[in-house]
């Protein structure tokens, strides 16, 4: 008998982070830094390309170095940065129990200030400041000139091979609160256990606890927020997940206003949804089995539900995604029947249900981008 839907709890991501020393040469014209070398976090990730002897070499990667302060004082602070990819392929590097914020971060030491992420692969990256004291400073996207609530309006960084590139300086800035109620748009009835978060996530049925949720009530708070304009991403059981402003794409969103050291009000309504479902054929499915759905453009994820032998997905219409099967001992599967998500065929979404379904019993058809 297949496995019912059920919801499911994320898991946050720890930062292992092990002290290394600085590369010998720096990117020409980057600073290098005078202090003791910083800790350096690095998480293991299947997105760097193999040499041709089928080796990832310490010469094909990079690193990224910054400086953590107070915004106000100048002083350093301690905290963590993630590396998040730009490029939608890259961004689709998550799994189950994790938060969609990349697989390479640096945290700093136990002074703050000086920051190293080791062991990047090439590629343009985003920065996402994670402060150690989260009642003194807020999470923050990295600017040029200071931070923000969005993301498209972070630096770009681009990590080359074998070079160590300057990122700018993270300063941070005191924290403020969104609170809310969440509610079913047919009924007006609340939504109980849903999540309100910054990012989205590959929740876990059973282990992990990555943010708010919303009381029997429909009510959160979510605290630590940078004093910026903030997209925030909703979710509830049975319910399509959707962006602050009842939208499927987050560079649309509705943001929300966070202020320093104050309390916000940000109430959303969720609707159902289309439904895409399929059936899933495979020799043995693991317990923890899920299929994904990933914005086709931005490469968000937009809906995540776990499977049996079929699998019903609700989704906001008027979308195009790309659906990921984590169904087998083996590697993941892309719709149609793609090893990679290069070669995804994109599912639209309209008022009417969609049929997606996986056949992995036999070889996926490799890409041919």
């Amino acid at each position: 008998m297949p496995r019912s839907p059920r919801l499911a709890v994320p898991l946050t991501v720890a930062l292992l982070a092990v002290s290394l020393p600085l590369p010998a040469a720096a990117s020409p014209g980057l600073a290098r830094p005078d202090a003791a070398p910083a800790v350096a976090s690095t998480f293991a990730t299947g997105s760097h390309r193999p040499t041709a002897a089928g080796r990832t070499t310490a010469t094909s990667l990079g690193q990224v170095q910054t400086t953590l302060r107070d915004a106000a004082t100048g002083a350093a602070a301690r905290g963590c940065v993630s590396l998040v990819p730009v490029d939608r392929d890259r961004l689709t590097i998550v799994s189950l129990g994790e938060e969609q914020a990349g697989r390479h971060a640096g945290c700093t030491g136990v002074d703050g200030g000086a920051l190293v992420a080791a062991d990047v692969p090439p590629g343009r990256y985003r920065l996402l400041a994670r402060p150690y004291d989260k009642l003194r400073h807020g999470l923050q996207w990295v600017g040029r000139h200071g931070g923000t609530g969005q993301r498209e309006h972070g630096v770009t960084i681009q990590v080359r091979p074998g070079r160590t590139v300057t990122a700018p300086t993270v300063r941070f800035d005191p924290p403020g609160t969104v609170t809310g109620r969440v509610t079913r748009a047919a009924d007006g009835t609340p939504v109980s256990a849903g999540y309100v978060l910054p990012l989205p996530v590959v929740p876990h049925p059973k282990y992990g606890d990555h943010g708010p949720m919303t009381d029997d009530d429909g009510r959160y708070t979510l605290n630590g927020l940078g004093p910026y304009h903030w997209p925030l991403y909703f979710t509830g059981y049975g319910l399509a997940s959707q962006w602050s402003g009842g939208t499927t794409d987050r560079t649309q969103a509705r943001t929300v206003r966070v202020r320093a050291g104050a309390t916000v009000t940000a109430d959303q309504r969720l609707v159902a949804g289309s439904v895409v479902s399929g059936t899933i054929a495979v020799a043995e499915l693991p317990n923890y089995s899920q299929v994904i759905a990933f914005h086709a453009r931005t490469g968000d994820v937009v809906g995540t539900v776990d499977v049996g032998a079929d699998y019903t997905l609700r989704l906001l219409p008027g979308q195009r995604v790309l659906l990921r099967c984590d169904c087998a001992y083996a590697p993941s599967r892309w719709f149609p029947n793609a090893a990679e998500v290069a070669g995804a065929r994109p599912v639209r979404v309209g008022p009417a249900p969609v049929t997606a379904s996986f056949d992995l019993t036999g070889p996926a058809t490799a890409s041919t981008r």
